[in-house]
């Protein structure tokens, strides 16, 4: 699913079969995303900081699930990203 995600912020993504073909792209443009499990939650926050503009991810529960602090951490290397509770 979180193929899908990606693909919207502009990822040159095919998949056929059990096999995944990912070709680099000028750039990905931040839009709102679901991290829809634990991994992808994290592939949508490192998309996000490399994107175009301003990323929304939802359903962060799953990254909270096995990332202690990464807004924080993530802070302290340079990045420009805050957690919006509500």
């Amino acid at each position: 699913m979180h193929v899908d995600e990606l693909k919207r912020m502009g990822a040159n993504i095919k998949i056929d079969g059990r096999t995944s073909v990912v070709e680099g792209v000028p750039k990905l443009t931040g839009c709102q995303v679901k991290a829809t499990d634990l991994r992808a939650g994290a592939a949508m926050v490192l998309a996000g900081l490399v994107a175009e503009g301003e990323t929304q991810i939802g359903y962060i529960h799953h990254i909270d699930r096995g990332y202690d602090h990464l807004v924080e951490k993530l802070v302290g290397l340079g990045a420009d990203i805050r957690r919006i509770d509500g």
